[in-house]
């Protein structure tokens, strides 16, 4: 299997009833300001390099964000805060991502989340978090060459901990907790992990997640990498 198949895996998914009906709602509903567009209104897959060195983790799309355009991240303020910020890190070439077609390229980098659609209210259950998750390990074992996992947010950083991407490791899970900017050496042969509040309107309108902070993560992450890639 290779990443284009688990796309098309991811895709094609139908697996969450809930999710399902809500994603196609939206897409046929429409905001208004977006009622021109053609909503993607499918499960969203990860993109991004193929030999990224670092794996971004968000939560899962938003429902006239990435539900809308069909891309991690993209058309709404989350992804706005964060494509800047990977601009002035030098892992985008450009700052900002409006839709698939814009020519955002990712260098050493991999976009992704542990959910896959728009859920209601911006909050997935725990049994749609399991679901989506096999994806995610998928995405894991085919980018070989990832040394740093950034969690962003609380919820992203808990399931890659406890019921997903460590879970079947020799790495005890013990008292880990989540705090921005923090960087968690986990067991030998697996990737660092870093914490980072997610850019969502909420953290960034409220001046808990600045630019600062943000810029901060994305130097440490560089840091971490060492040589070129």
């Amino acid at each position: 299997m290779d990443l284009l198949e688990i796309e098309q895996q991811i895709v094609s998914c139908r697996k969450c009833p809930r999710l399902v009906a809500w994603r196609e709602q939206v897409a046929r509903q429409k905001r208004r300001a977006y009622q021109d567009w053609e909503y993607w209104g499918k499960p969203v897959p990860g993109f991004g390099d193929p030999a990224a060195r670092v794996l971004v983790v968000g939560l899962a799309p938003g429902a006239h964000g990435s539900n809308r355009t069909g891309r991690m991240f993209t058309g709404d303020a989350s992804g706005d805060f964060l494509y800047a910020a990977l601009h002035r890190a030098g892992f985008a070439n450009q700052p900002v991502s409006t839709h698939r077609g814009d020519g955002l390229a990712l260098r050493d980098i991999f976009i992704t989340a542990v959910g896959r659609c728009a859920p209601p209210g911006n909050k997935p259950t725990p049994d749609e978090i399991r679901t989506c998750l096999p994806y995610l390990q998928q995405e894991m074992a085919l980018l070989g060459r990832v040394q740093v996992v950034v969690a962003l947010g609380h919820i992203a950083f808990d399931c890659l901990l406890r019921i997903g991407l460590f879970r079947n490791s020799n790495f005890e899970i013990r008292n880990l907790r989540f705090a921005h900017g923090v960087v968690y050496p986990l067991h030998s042969g697996l990737p660092l992990l870093v914490a980072s509040y997610h850019p969502s309107r909420q953290n960034t309108q409220t001046g808990r997640l600045t630019e600062t902070d943000f810029d901060a993560v994305w130097t440490r992450v560089r840091g971490l990498l060492g040589g070129a890639g």
